[in-house]
């Protein structure tokens, strides 16, 4: 879902009754005693999001609360969000449910949840470095933020391909090399060129396996790959792009030659 700052001031970000579950109301606060820590996101790796689509990852967590609390006084989401505050946040990704915890000790539990960002979530220029956080709720549904838990690479889905013509091919004679490096256009839902990037040519030779670089070329302003090289051995062609903060490293299926 995406975070918006539209609904009740005391929330500031998120609907309290998406995932506060309906409870006789408690004696609450409007700050509760609750720390989070130990937060990951995707096992540490970058939440790539396609051009179309959704995609899965998981947040764990801990929550560390005061001892005149009990965790059944309160619940928690985790959250990633864009900018420098959940409350402010226009952009964010949260749980459709409350997350998974166990008690570790009376005051600690574990927490785990599932979230699901989609490009309806995304627009473009906010790819690259965003925030975790989390939220308490307690049963008055008055939240309590902890920000800034730790930085997520929030990334455009990328692809690569690539074309070595001729095949067959004479030994001594060009080859040329074609491709298309294209990133997730979130505004427009499809893939789109991405222009001017650094993108390595590389060959493997029959039988091995590892590929060695034999030029760098910029991509055109439409994404377009085109180089030449030279036929000496059977082998495969392809292209490799190193990625950047807000795309992700892909490599194209190699293009296999076959050299007479």
């Amino acid at each position: 879902m995406r975070i918006r700052a539209t609904v009740a001031a005391v929330s500031g970000a998120l609907a309290i009754s998406a995932f506060v579950a309906p409870a006789a109301h408690a004696a609450g606060s409007t700050t509760l005693d609750v720390t989070f820590s130990s937060v990951k996101v995707n096992s540490g790796k970058a939440v790539v999001v396609p051009a179309t689509g959704s995609v899965k990852f998981s947040i764990t967590y801990k929550v560390t609360h005061a001892a005149s609390l009990k965790s059944s006084d309160f619940d928690t989401i985790p959250v990633i969000y864009h900018g420098s505050d959940i409350k402010s946040s226009e952009y964010g990704v949260a749980p459709s449910d409350l997350p998974t915890c166990t008690d570790t000790s009376s005051t600690v539990e574990s927490c785990k949840a599932t979230l699901s960002a989609s490009h309806k979530d995304m627009v473009n220029s906010i790819a690259g470095t965003w925030q975790a956080g989390a939220i308490a709720f307690d049963k008055d549904g008055n939240p309590t933020f902890g920000n800034s838990l730790g930085k997520v690479s929030v990334q455009r889905l990328s692809k690569l391909t690539v074309n070595a013509a001729p095949e067959p091919v004479k030994k001594g004679k060009t080859i040329t090399v074609t491709g298309s490096l294209t990133r997730a256009n979130w505004d427009a839902a499809k893939y789109s060129g991405y222009g001017s990037q650094s993108v390595k040519l590389q060959f493997r030779k029959k039988g091995s396996s590892t590929y060695t670089t034999l030029k760098t070329i910029k991509s055109s302003s439409t994404g377009a790959l085109k180089t030449t090289t030279t036929a000496t051995v059977d082998g495969y062609y392809r292209y490799s792009f190193a990625g950047t903060s807000t795309t992700p490293a892909v490599s194209a299926t190699g293009d296999y030659v076959d050299v007479q």
